[in-house]
This record gives structure tokens, C-alpha cells and sequence, in this order.
């Protein structure tokens, strides 16, 4: 009997959820998590109306450049070497991996001390270890066995909402705090939305979508950049709701860490953060060990599954921008500097960790600067989405341009109000 319509339109979206789906979950990588737990503890509930801010901006970001590695079969580094100097792309990529690398060092050592805390075992033996695993997992697996990895790696982040609900809340107030906005009135707090901004509408995401778009193609049998040109509308409507999919679970947590940290730390007069294991531990007196652990065990999921899209993000970008061979679904020995660009990331990463980098301190400022980088790529991504000849005349959609448009500006007065105030 033959399958219907609806059907066959279900099976094919269930089959395309990863891109988005991996990309939105990485987004609440231990640098998010610190974030979070940093803007929940000191200013509370206040900026949980955040987290129905960047919902669309996120999605609207990634759609378009999931638009731009679906439709032009390349990279977005690739397309921007197409409309901008060389040089020009090297300073946004340099500034890229030394973002990624300093949050690779902070993302291992928020790892490292969770799980010292779940193990007693010295953290800096967590911090050798995981980075091995993660070099070798992201060298030896092909793209798709890395893929239905980090699909299953997703569900830690269930953590954060159940741990909001075990240690409860006023909900009347939440309901205020998340409708109601409230505007930063301090310079800290300024800086606190600008991380926030930072962390959620990562530069290092915008490569990493539009890379893995042209990964799964090329896992699909189109190994030429020919053969990889032009989508289908169901294919694009697909992606969108698969992004769609991974920016609201990604900005759910957010709002859970916030409201967690905010609940527990934050009311309690406990607002200064140094380590993940102290937010973790600070957790328990009024938490309990039950949400203690989740957090905890949350931190070391979204680890695993943050750092090889760091490292992997920044290597698709240098590849592109300078012409290597590159891809994870290629072997060692036929994309050797793209692959040595990975593990060399990863191991500044662990020596940062082991000459007494703060992490929290670290992941904050870092999201800070990604904050303040951020916007000035999105001008860049507009461009070439807008390019009728580079998208193959399928450009991005008024809608998705004008949202995007209006993050750029609301990305750059957050950045501006941040020094100014």
C-alpha cells in the first residue's frame, strides 16, 4: 500500500533533524551554561525575558546560513572569500580561533571540574582525558557516525529544565520577569546582555551550520561542488523547521538556567561565580544532590558535544579561507591541516587549562567578545545572502533579512551601550 503524502513528508523530516538540531544544542556549551548561571545569580529573574528575544534572532540567524551552504554547496568562509579581500576574512577567522580556542580551554575545564566533583578524581586528569577522547573521535569517526553522536548528546540538556522544576520557583514572578522586559541600567549589566547575546549568537555557529550543510550533502553522494548547487523548497522548508527545532530547545534552556541560578544562587546572596563546580556545589544547600547531579552531569554532556564544534567551526573557516582540503567525513592523511588545526586548538585549549585559566571568568568574557564580533559577521552574511548570483537565485527570503538585520542592530547598540553606560 502506498505511503501518503504526510507520511512520506514526516519520515523525510525526521530524517533531516541534525544540522539544526546539533548546532542549537551546542549553543548551550559550558561557556552558555556559565553565562547563564552568571546573569542568573546576580541579577536574578531579570533578564529571563532574554530568552524569548533570541529565539528568532537565533533561528533566523542560523536558518540563513543553512540557506547559504545548502544552496551554494560551500562553506560560509567560502562565500565570503567570494565578496570580500582576503584580508579582510583572515582578521574575522584569526579572531575566530582564538575565541574558539579560549573557550575550548574553558569548556575542558567546566568538564574537567564537574566531573571531579562527581568523581573525586584531580580535574586536570578529566581535562587530558576528555580532550584525547574528543581528538580522537573527531579524527577517526566518519561525519555521519559524528553526527548521530552529537544527536543523542542532545538530550543531556533535558538536565536544565528538570532541575528548574525540582528546586521551584515563583511562578508568578517568572511569568513577570520573562513578558515584561528590563532594561540594563548598569554597565555590568549591560555587559551581562551583550554575553548573553554573545553566547546565543555565536560567530563560531554561523560556520559550523553552513559547513555541516555541505557535510550531509556530500554524505548524500554529491562529492562535487556542481552536484551540490541549488536546494528544493521542501528540502530549505525542511532545514528551516529543523533549525527552527534546535533554536527553541537551545533558548529553553537558557531560560532554565537562568531561572535555576536565579532561584537558588541569586536569592540567596550567592553571586559570585569562579568554577562550574562552584555553581554546581552552591546548588546543592538549596537544591538538593538530585539537581546538583543534573547540573552537573549537564555541564559534562554539553561539553562533548561544544568543543569538537568549536574546534571543527574554526577549522572549516581557515580550510575554506586559505584553500585546504578539508571535511569531516575525509581521513587524516587527505585533510592533514584542517585536521591539525583541530587538534592543535584543542591542545593550546589544555595547556590554557593547566596554567590557571579562571573558566567561568574566561567563558564569560569570551561570549562577551563573541557578542561584540558577532555583529559585524552578521553584516557580512547579509551581504552574501542577499547575492542573487552567489545563492544561485534562491536568496534569503524580506522576512529572514529584515530579523536578521534588526539582531545586527540590536547586537551592535547592546555593544555600544555596554561602553558608553
Amino acid at each position: 500500500m502506498p505511503k501518503s503524502a504526510p507520511s512520506r513528508w514526516l519520515r523525510s523530516l525526521l530524517k533531516s533533524l541534525g544540522p539544526g538540531v546539533i548546532t542549537g544544542a551546542a549553543d548551550d556549551d559550558p561557556s552558555g551554561i556559565a553565562t547563564y548561571t552568571i546573569a542568573g545569580a546576580q541579577l536574578g529573574t531579570k533578564l529571563l525575558w532574554t530568552a524569548l528575544l533570541t529565539w528568532p534572532m537565533m533561528a533566523a540567524v542560523q536558518m540563513m546560513c543553512a540557506r547559504i551552504g545548502k544552496v551554494t554547496g560551500q562553506g560560509l568562509a567560502g562565500n565570503l572569500k567570494q565578496r570580500f579581500p582576503k584580508w579582510l576574512l583572515l582578521v574575522f577567522v584569526i579572531a575566530l580561533l582564538i575565541a574558539n580556542t579560549i573557550n575550548i580551554a574553558a569548556d575542558l575545564a567546566g568538564m574537567a571540574d564537574a566531573a571531579s566533583m562527581l568523581s573525586g578524581v584531580n580535574s586536570h586528569w578529566f581535562v587530558v582525558a576528555f580532550a584525547l577522547l574528543i581528538s580522537w573521535a573527531t579524527i577517526r569517526l566518519q561525519y555521519d557516525q559524528i553526527a548521530n553522536v552529537l544527536k543523542w548528546l542532545v538530550l543531556v540538556l533535558f538536565a536544565y529544565p528538570i532541575t528548574a522544576f525540582v528546586v521551584g520557583a515563583d511562578w508568578g514572578q517568572v511569568l513577570r520577569d520573562t513578558l515584561i522586559p528590563s532594561i540594563p541600567h548598569t554597565r555590568n549589566e549591560w555587559a551581562t546582555l551583550v554575553a548573553i547575546l554573545g553566547t546565543t549568537i555565536s560567530p563560531y555557529l554561523f560556520f559550523w551550520q553552513s559547513s555541516e550543510e555541505v557535510e550531509e550533502e556530500k554524505s548524500a553522494g554529491q562529492s562535487s561542488l556542481a552536484q551540490r548547487k541549488g536546494a528544493t523548497e521542501e528540502e530549505l522548508e525542511l532545514r528551516n523547521i529543523d533549525v527552527g527545532v534546535g533554536a527553541f530547545f537551545s533558548n529553553m534552556v537558557m531560560f532554565f538556567i537562568i531561572l535555576t541560578t536565579a532561584v537558588t544562587l541569586n536569592r540567596h546572596g550567592i553571586m559570585n561565580i569562579e568554577t562550574s563546580r562552584q555553581a554546581a556545589e552552591a546548588l546543592r544547600p538549596f537544591a538538593g544532590n538530585f539537581a546538583t547531579t543534573l547540573f552537573t552531569v549537564g555541564i559534562v554532556g554539553v561539553g562533548f558535544l561544544a568543543i569538537p564544534t568549536l574546534a571543527g567551526s574554526a577549522a572549516y573557516a581557515f580550510a575554506e579561507t586559505l584553500g585546504w582540503r578539508q571535511g569531516l567525513g575525509k581521513k587524516l592523511k587527505q585533510a592533514r591541516w584542517f585536521y591539525a588545526l583541530i587538534l592543535v586548538s584543542t591542545g593550546v585549549g589544555v595547556v590554557l587549562d593547566f596554567i590557571g585559566i579562571n573558566p567561568v571568568k574566561a567563558l564569560y568574557w569570551t561570549a562577551v567578545i563573541n557578542g561584540l564580533l558577532a555583529p559585524f559577521l552578521l553584516v557580512a552574511i547579509l551581504i552574501v545572502a542577499s547575492n542573487k548570483k552567489l545563492m544561485q537565485g534562491q536568496p534569503s527570503s524580506r522576512l529572514g533579512w529584515a530579523v536578521v538585520a534588526l539582531t545586527t542592530i540590536a547586537m551592535f547598540a547592546a555593544g555600544i551601550a555596554m561602553f558608553v553606560v
